[in-house]
C-alpha cells in the first residue's frame, strides 16, 4: 500500500480503501497476484470489506479463504489477528482481561488491562478473524454484536474503545460440521455479509499443488495429476461425510516424491509407481476423510477403492500425459 492510501486509511475515508474506485481495482489486481484463480471470490469479498462491512466465508477447509485474508491485509498493510471459535473462547478471552496480580497490587485500572485479539483488532484496525466461527458459545458471539453494530465497545473500568476505520470482523464456517456447533442467532445474522466459497476447479488445483510441492520431473508431473484426481474423489464417495481439501493433495505428492526417492523409483512409467501412490495416499488421505456415520467400512478401504478407480479400472486416466 502506497503512502498515499495509508493515509487514506488511517484519515477514516474506509468505503473505498485507496481513495477512490481507480486504486481500488488497481488494489484487486495486485492481491489477484498472490492467489490462484478465485477472482470472483476475490473481488465479492475485497468489495464487501472495502465498504467497511463485516462477512463470513463459509466452506470446507482448503478453499483459500486464509489466503485471501492475508493478500487483503498485506495489500491494506494491516494486521490479520486470527482466533479459532471453540468452546474455551470465552467474552473475556475474546475481548481481554486485567491483570490479577497487578489488580491485586493496584486495583482495577485501564493500565493493567490485558486487551483480547477483539480490542487488538479495533485499536490497530485490523482484521478479526474468526475460524470456525459457529464453535464460539453464544454468549462469547453476543460480544461481536456491539463491535459490528457501533464499531465501539464499552470495557469495564477502561472505558469506550472505538474501531479505528479498517476494522472487520470476518468470520468462517465449515457447512459440512454440524457437531458441536452453534446456531447463529438472527442477530448474529443480521449484521454479517455471508460469502459462500467452494472447492477450485481441477484445474487450479494442480496449479495449487504444482505451486507448493515444486514437482516438475517427469514423476512429479504424474503425481500432481494423481494426487488432485484421488483427493477429489474422496468429497463424492459415497460413505465419505466430508473429503480432503487440496491440502491433502499436496501432502500426497510430497510424500510420494520422498518415496520415490527412497525406493529409487525416477520413471512415471515404473510399474511401482502405482502402489507407491497408494502408500503416500494412506499417509496423506486417511486422516483427512470424515466418513458417514451409517458406513460399515474404514478409511484405508475407501482409499483403496478410489486408487483402484484410478489405476485399474480406468487406468487410462492415470497414464501420463
Amino acid at each position: 500500500m502506497s503512502e498515499t492510501d495509508a493515509a487514506t486509511v488511517a484519515s477514516g475515508e474506509h468505503t473505498l480503501p485507496g481513495g477512490d474506485a481507480a486504486s481500488l481495482r488497481e488494489s484487486r489486481e495486485r492481491i489477484a497476484r498472490h492467489i490462484v484463480g478465485r477472482e470472483r471470490e476475490l473481488e465479492l469479498t475485497l468489495a464487501a470489506v472495502a465498504a467497511g462491512r463485516d462477512i463470513v466465508l463459509e466452506g470446507p477447509p482448503g478453499t483459500s479463504k486464509t489466503t485471501m485474508l492475508t493478500a487483503i491485509t498485506e495489500e491494506w498493510g494491516i494486521p490479520l489477528l486470527f482466533v479459532e471459535g471453540n468452546a474455551d473462547l470465552t467474552p473475556a478471552k475474546l475481548v481481554g482481561h486485567h491483570n490479577p496480580a497487578r489488580v491485586l497490587r493496584e486495583d482495577y485500572s485501564a493500565d493493567n488491562f490485558v486487551p483480547g485479539p477483539l480490542v487488538e483488532a479495533m485499536q490497530q484496525g485490523g482484521f478479526l478473524y474468526i475460524e470456525e466461527f459457529n464453535r464460539a458459545p453464544e454468549d462469547t458471539l453476543n460480544t461481536l454484536l456491539t463491535a459490528m453494530a457501533d464499531r465501539s465497545i464499552a470495557v469495564p473500568r477502561v472505558g469506550r474503545i472505538r474501531a479505528l476505520p479498517t476494522f472487520r470482523v470476518i468470520a468462517s464456517m465449515n457447512p459440512y460440521d454440524n457437531v458441536g456447533t452453534t446456531r447463529l442467532s438472527t442477530s448474529v445474522h443480521d449484521r454479517l455479509n455471508r460469502l459462500a466459497v467452494d472447492y477450485q476447479s481441477a484445474e487450479a488445483e494442480e496449479q495449487i499443488v504444482r505451486l507448493r510441492t515444486g514437482a516438475s520431473d517427469p514423476v512429479g508431473d504424474r503425481l500432481v495429476g494423481d494426487a488432485v484426481a484421488v483427493t477429489r474423489a474422496t468429497r463424492e464417495h459415497e460413505d465419505v461425510r466430508q473429503g480432503s481439501s487440496v491440502r491433502g493433495a499436496i501432502d500426497t505428492v510430497l510424500v510420494a516424491q520422498r518415496l520415490a526417492a527412497l525406493r529409487g523409483l525416477d520413471d512415471p512409467e515404473d510399474a511401482d509407481y502405482p502402489e507407491m501412490v497408494f502408500d503416500a495416499m494412506i499417509v496423506a488421505l486417511s486422516g483427512r476423510i470424515h466418513l458417514d456415520e451409517a458406513a460399515e467400512t474404514t478409511p484405508e478401504r475407501v482409499l483403496r477403492e478410489l486408487w483402484e478407480d484410478r489405476f485399474i479400472l480406468h487406468p487410462h486416466q492415470a497414464a501420463p500425459g
